[in-house]
């Protein structure tokens, strides 16, 4: 009986230090990011992280795919929260949903931090690739149902408008975590939301 509960533990556990290391990379950053930081925020040895997590690059990286599936899980679930039968409800929660919601938001501190891991990392650039061409898909879904229900006119194919929202979100808030005094998170808001009801014709947004 003892072998059939082992892995379930092993995977509670390993989902611990995930958890942890991503405290510890919220907190400290990448840059000088260490074993110790990871055992002390999961309240366990060192030993015992690198008996699970030998390589500290497979650690991180796991974080980062665990950052990715919350964050799109958190926008799937605004969107299907919304009414169903208002397109542009569903809009605005979904774009309610993609910029941090302070300057010290963790959700997206982590993922910019794990971004900047792409250009060296076949895995963090396949993630990084992963969550935009998602959220794209997400956009263009409720652009395309907008479009179709008569409530949308969309100045472009709902694929390319899904590109610019995205993109846009992004680069506002990257300012946002960054501290850029000239850029509130209720100005960046209202920004993304006049450009959304410009590209939609939709002023209920």
């Amino acid at each position: 009986m003892g072998k059939v509960g082992r892995p379930r533990n092993q995977t509670a556990r390993r989902e611990a230090l995930v958890s942890a290391a991503g405290r510890a990379i919220a907190q400290r950053g990448l840059e000088g990011l260490r074993i110790k930081d990871i055992a002390d925020a999961a309240g366990v040895s060192q030993g015992s992280v690198l008996y699970y997590y030998p390589e500290l690059d497979d650690l991180v990286l796991e974080v980062h795919r665990g950052a990715v599936e919350s964050f799109l899980a958190s926008r799937q679930q605004a969107y299907d929260r919304a009414a169903a039968g208002d397109p542009a409800a569903r809009l605005r929660a979904l774009l309610d949903s993609g910029l941090p919601g302070t300057t010290e938001d963790p959700v997206h501190g982590l993922l910019y931090e794990l971004h900047r891991r792409a250009g060296r990392s076949p895995g963090h650039a396949e993630l990084m690739t992963s969550l935009f061409a998602r959220e794209v898909a997400l956009y263009t879904t409720a652009l395309e149902v907008g479009a179709a229900t008569g409530v949308f006119t969309l100045a472009a194919s709902a694929h390319d408008l899904a590109h610019g929202l995205v993109a846009l979100e992004d680069g506002y808030g990257l300012h946002i975590v960054s501290h850029n005094a000239a850029l509130r998170v209720d100005k960046a808001r209202e920004l993304v939301l006049t450009h959304a009801r410009a590209v939609t014709g939709c002023a209920r947004l």
